[in-house]
């Protein structure tokens, strides 16, 4: 399942986290590379340890946790710290497949890479190129989203980044480790709670929104490891 998030961060956040973009310095975003990736992998990145990307990371992760959709949608176990990165001058990132597993910098914790997550700092109007393409068994997304939005899709799609031509597009990027493995069984569970949610609120008293509520949390409690 591919999603959009929209307004993960208002416009005040937004200008905010670009004014401490703006004085940070960046370095080369092989850093944090497989192998593979680092042969085809073009951009500037902040360091893990900026106290710039710490402090931005915490505001994304402080909103998610109030984001029913991404809630819903992921069913976050384990989010990533986020890492933050800037293309520019016809810098990109050639298709490749995110590792299964991320070490957490300095602790002794990895995560699973079920999700991954992007979260735009820059409008489609600020740069040309520089589309996030996603391809799974549904075919190629080209995703270009306005500054405060996030997209996440699978971590087992192949993925690239296409040439910033012009203008410069600067990022969020991490990984969840979902609750519920499987992507088929999570997008399952999303598409319940939606309609059990739906009926809820146009019809409360109906005995459909307790059947459904049940058979959402017994499937969850069948499926989930925690």
């Amino acid at each position: 399942m591919l999603l959009t998030v929209p307004d993960v961060l208002t416009p005040e956040q937004v200008s905010h986290a670009r004014e401490k973009f703006s004085a940070a310095e960046w370095i080369d975003g092989r850093v944090t590379a497989g192998h593979q990736s680092a042969l085809t992998k073009d951009n500037v990145q902040l360091p893990e340890d900026s106290p710039v990307a710490r402090e931005i990371g915490d505001v994304i992760l402080n909103a998610l946790a109030r984001n029913s959709l991404f809630i819903s949608a992921a069913l976050p176990l384990r989010v990533f710290p986020p890492l933050f990165n800037r293309y520019s001058g016809g810098q990109s990132f050639g298709t490749h497949v995110d590792n299964a597993i991320r070490q957490i910098t300095g602790t002794g914790h990895r995560i699973r890479t079920d999700l991954s997550a992007t979260l735009f700092f820059t409008n489609p109007d600020e740069y040309d190129g520089g589309e996030l393409v996603v391809e799974d068994t549904y075919g190629i997304h080209t995703v270009k989203l306005p500054a405060g939005h996030l997209v996440l899709y699978p971590s087992t799609s192949l993925h690239h980044v296409r040439p910033v031509t012009r203008g410069a597009r600067t990022s969020s990027f991490f990984w969840i480790q979902s609750m519920i493995r499987d992507d088929g069984k999570r997008t399952l569970l999303f598409d319940l709670d939606v309609a059990t949610q739906r009926i809820a609120t146009d019809a409360p008293s109906h005995p459909s929104a307790v059947q459904l509520t049940g058979i959402y949390h017994n499937l969850l409690r069948r499926w989930a490891e925690m």
